[in-house]
């Protein structure tokens, strides 16, 4: 088994930002010292990490000698009640997700428990990967037998498709810096009603929306710990299992991706998921809804840079137009596709791939 990881960034700030983040630090400091319930060392307050939101994440030591995070989610931004109801929701799943000991939603700064240093991420590699995947599908799992209508909010037809507009807005007409022809719009109109039309065909489940190697926390009990949940919603089956093995961060061989999707299949089957019974199927949607993330995703990390000045995820690029390229070339509906980003890049076509 062959893999390529990507280590985990911190993404380029704005330039014109650090005053504010600096602001808000003060101010999130502050708030934390008037918790003296929680026993916090507040001069042991030091990043945790950041992410592709405007959240910044602080570690902070307890007089018990346990540590835990202080959120920062500006409110114009982050929907810091989402979060807290989906962790409530999860927790109650039986899932690993962090508990908030403290609120203040109108300034926007969360204090939760420490899930831990070590993401997926930091410790995926040729000898860990099977297990941690498996971990990882297992909780899955659990997540989507427990699913239930309008809980969350729907991942509807037009929701998927304002996700792929931002693909044409940022990739194609930012990134590239084109204009599409009348003719190159109805090609990828055409492109993403097939992509829709998969999608809404799928069974509806609890999705999480971001289950991939950075926002899962290895953990020697309850692996596992899941973060970055507040945008979860109601919607296709194969869209978190997608996430996960065709990580934008991390990227796996194909035989391997299809092991564990099989995997997955079978435990899904087993736990009464209403799954295809043709794993041939199966697998078409899961490529498929695949497809429509990535898309979502050039356009995410084109905006994350031109937008926001967050450089770094320019780098990830190419394993996601790889996935898009790979996918797209195995099914004739979505041949148009391939020929279409050769046309915008310039570039010749390449040579197909196959399993």
């Amino acid at each position: 088994m062959s893999s390529t990881v990507t280590p985990t960034q911190t993404p380029t700030q704005n330039p014109a930002l650090p005053d504010k983040k600096e602001e808000r630090r003060l101010a999130l400091r502050e708030w934390l010292t008037n918790l003296p319930d929680q026993e916090l060392l507040i001069e042991t307050m030091r990043p945790a990490s950041a992410d592709a939101s405007f959240r910044q994440f602080y570690r902070i030591d307890t007089k018990s000698g346990n540590s835990l995070i202080a959120v920062d989610a500006p409110p114009a931004t982050e929907n810091s009640a989402a979060y807290i109801k989906v962790a409530d929701l999860f927790r109650q799943m039986n899932l690993s997700v962090p508990e908030v000991f403290a609120q203040d939603l109108t300034q926007g700064f969360l204090l939760v428990s420490d899930m831990g240093q070590h993401t997926y991420a930091h410790v995926l590699n040729n000898d860990t990967a099977h297990k941690l995947y498996l971990d990882a599908i297992d909780s899955l799992v659990l997540l989507q037998t427990q699913s239930q209508p309008d809980v969350l909010p729907e991942y509807d037809r037009a929701f998927l498709l304002r996700e792929l507009n931002i693909f044409t807005e940022w990739y194609i007409g930012k990134h590239l810096g084109v204009t599409l022809t009348e003719a190159q719009t109805k090609t990828l109109d055409k492109v993403f009603d097939h992509l829709l039309a998969s999608a809404m065909a799928q069974p509806q489940v609890f999705v999480h929306r971001d289950f991939h190697s950075r926002n899962l926390i290895w953990m020697d009990k309850g692996n596992p710990g899941i973060v970055d949940f507040q945008d979860a919603v109601y919607g296709p089956l194969t869209y978190d299992l997608v996430s996960l093995l065709r990580d934008a961060y991390v990227q796996w061989d194909e035989e391997m991706v299809l092991d564990w999707a099989i995997r997955y299949w079978e435990k899904a089957k087993r736990a009464g998921l209403p799954v295809p019974t043709d794993i041939d199927n199966f697998y078409r949607d899961f490529e498929w809804m695949g497809l429509q993330r990535h898309l979502k995703i050039l356009g995410i990390f084109t905006r994350l840079s031109h937008r926001d000045g967050k450089d770094t995820y320019l780098a990830d690029i190419p394993t996601v137009m790889e996935y898009i390229r790979k996918t797209a070339h195995r099914y004739k509906e979505l041949v148009p596709l391939l020929r279409l980003l050769d046309e915008l890049e310039n570039t010749a076509p390449q040579v197909g791939y196959t399993f």
